[in-house]
This record gives structure tokens, sequence and C-alpha cells, in this order.
């Protein structure tokens, strides 16, 4: 999961009471579509900073929740306002994210130089999703980095 730092960033994650926010503001259908259909409570995320100076991956978090509607697709205040979506028919959803660790960036420039991770879609050419899926092996393997970082 994607987010921009001087949007959320992983430090500001780890000051909020439990180390959980709501992921809001999605507004892509495919992204939408693996946070409300594939995303399930405990699953693993890779907590990935863009938009950036050096983007990576930042920290490790967890599905928190099952999806429920974003509520700031119904604010009329809110940049991620759309005034298509009713509580009756929500357009948008979200889940919490508990962030349970913050490790040391494992840069995209980094990730790049894996075999293990050519198929990766985050690092696919064009990819501008803020969320996508990982599969078990690439998964392992950026686990396998972190660990061998300096704490």
């Amino acid at each position: 999961m994607k987010s921009e730092p001087d949007e959320m960033s992983i430090d500001a994650a780890l000051l909020e009471p439990d180390h959980t926010i709501p992921w809001v503001g999605v507004r892509n259908y495919q992204a939408r579509n693996f946070m409300r259909d594939a995303m399930k409570q405990g699953d693993g995320i890779l907590f990935y900073h863009s938009s950036c100076a050096e983007p990576g991956i930042a920290g490790l978090a967890e599905v928190a929740s099952g999806p429920y509607p974003d509520p700031t697709q119904f604010e009329p205040d809110s940049k991620y306002f759309d005034p298509k979506a009713t509580p009756e028919n929500p357009r948008w959803m979200l889940v919490d994210v508990r962030v349970f660790k913050k490790i040391e960036l494992v840069p995209l420039a980094q990730l790049r130089t894996h075999q293990e991770l050519v198929a990766m879609r985050l690092l696919q050419r064009g990819n501008r999703l803020s969320i996508t899926p990982v599969s078990v092996d690439e998964w392992r393997h950026i686990l396998s980095l972190v660990k061998t970082q300096k704490s």
C-alpha cells in the first residue's frame, strides 16, 4: 500500500492509537477492488512511501479490519469528496491498517535489482496504483531483505 509521506508517513501512523489508521482516499476502482475484495483482516502489508525523494518500503503493517465505506467520500470539504456517492450506495471503501514495524527503507531502486521481484506489480512500467497485490514468494523475498538490513 502506497502513501505519500506528507499525506501519511510510517512515522505518523506509529503515533496513532494502536498504530492503526483508516486507509482513506483511494479513488481508483482497481485499487479499491483489491482492498474491498482481496484483502482480509490479518493480511500483511508493505507500507510504501511514494512521491518522495526516495520511494520505497518504509514499514510492515497488517489489515486491521474488513472493508467499510470511506467517510471522506461524503464530506463536501474533503479533497476526497465524491458527489455521486451516497451512504446508501457508497462508491469508495477502505480498510484499517495497523503498522507494527518501521524498517530501514528498502528503496525502489534496490527492489528493481532483485530477479525474484521482476514480476511484482509495483515494479511494472506505468504502474500508478496505490494498492497492489504481492505474491507469497514476493512477500517472503522482501522480508528476507528486511531481515538482512541493520535495525
